[in-house]
């Protein structure tokens, strides 16, 4: 996956901080769709599908816990990687965050190039995901698993030349 192709939700109540990281991910390369508070977070959420969502924990009508158990509810978003960037950095309140759901807990202030190497190595985590969910192909009782050169129907292994396999899958 290209980075112009990644869709980034930023969503915070300040605007400093939706500007200056915003601005840090779209010069990187990256779609950044931003959000003011936590109820528009789940809606932006549902109508983009992110990639990768960045929330305040602190923020107006919804806070970024409960938008994060929101926005784990739906099935369509579980491969979503979500974490909070925030100044709250209490013990309670990252395990609330790890508890709501969230694959990371960044503390603000956070240099940009700092912010932008922790976004890709989120991201690392979900093109692995991807990746390893490209490596096996399921076809009703035809299973091929690609990193091994193994095929299985109906539970049993069978054996073809590499060239057949590759046709095959």
């Amino acid at each position: 996956m290209k980075k112009k192709d990644i869709k980034i939700l930023l969503v915070d109540d300040e605007p400093d901080i939706l500007e200056i990281v915003g601005y840090n991910l779209s010069a990187e390369g990256y779609q950044v769709i931003k959000g003011e508070n936590g109820l528009e977070a789940v809606e932006l959420a549902k109508k983009h599908k992110p990639h990768l969502i960045i929330l305040d924990v602190m923020m107006p009508k919804m806070d970024g816990i409960e938008a994060c158990e929101r926005i784990r509810e739906l099935p369509e978003l579980s491969e979503t990687v979500i974490t909070f960037l925030t100044a709250r950095g209490e013990d309670y309140s990252q395990v609330a965050g790890f508890d709501a759901g969230a694959d990371d807990y960044i503390a603000k202030p956070i240099k940009p190039k700092v912010l932008i190497s922790k976004v890709k190595a989120l991201l690392r985590r979900l093109k692995q995901t991807d990746e390893a969910a490209d490596s096996v192909m399921k076809i009703g009782d035809l299973v091929i698993y690609k990193e091994e050169y193994k095929i299985t129907l109906k539970g049993k292994e069978i054996t073809l030349p590499r060239k057949e396999f590759e046709l095959l899958s």
